[in-house]
């Protein structure tokens, strides 16, 4: 099957430069929006910084859902960079002609480890390295020697649920809108569209809320 037509592709068909490109562009658009949306800051929002400060409201509120409203505003500015990056980089794969750099593993990877050292790296702060590793072994000290493996798999494979899943369901976008122009490349499949669309703002959702949800949980280890 050919590869999907990039405008950056007419530049050079290397897989890294068309990765590194799309992600510049995503990385680039994120940082323009919030520019707009500062940029004359109202009382009443109207436009750019009407949507982002919706925006903003909906990820503090799935945040408090998960960790209670304190401790999801210490955490917003991570998430919600992250949520809006990948949002981002999720739909310029929508556009014929570009390609989701979280399409590539790279991306996904990169994003999942941030979280996964940040969460760790808070939960250590938080509670203490020995209080931290102690929830590891478990309630009971009998099964202690089973339940360090399991919570060491358990946590590593978080890096697998955050940036194989992105990163197979974007993948998969793209080929199926390849199918999709490859059949009907004259006629604007809007259906398609509308649910790829809806698919990268999951994505990126789901994103977001595993981060949440390993935040708390790291923050939280005496609650177990």
């Amino acid at each position: 099957m050919p590869e999907l037509f990039t405008f950056f592709g007419l530049i050079g068909h290397d897989k890294t430069f068309i990765y590194i490109t799309h992600m510049l562009l995503s990385a680039g658009i994120a940082i323009l929006l919030v520019k707009v949306a500062m940029a004359n800051l109202q009382t009443v929002p109207k436009g750019a910084q009407n949507l982002m400060e919706a925006y903003i409201g909906g990820v503090l509120k799935m945040g408090t859902d998960v960790m209670g409203k304190e401790a999801a505003r210490r955490y917003l500015p991570l998430v919600a960079t992250i949520g809006l990056f990948v949002g981002i980089a999720n739909l310029i794969g929508v556009i014929p002609g570009f390609e989701a750099p979280t399409a590539f593993l790279e991306m996904p990877l990169t994003l999942a480890l941030v979280v996964f050292v940040y969460y760790n790296f808070e939960g250590i702060r938080r509670q203490g390295v020995i209080k931290y590793f102690k929830h590891f072994l478990g309630p009971v000290w009998w099964l202690y020697w089973l339940m360090l493996p399991i919570e060491i798999v358990s946590h590593f494979s978080r890096l697998v649920s955050l940036s194989f899943r992105l990163f197979g369901n974007v993948k998969g976008d793209d080929m199926f809108l390849m199918v999709i122009l490859m059949l009907a490349p004259w006629a604007l499949p809007m259906i398609p569209f509308a649910l790829l669309t809806f698919m990268a703002f999951l994505q990126a959702f789901i994103f977001m809320m595993l981060t949440y949800v390993y935040l708390g949980g790291a923050i939280a280890v005496d609650e177990h």
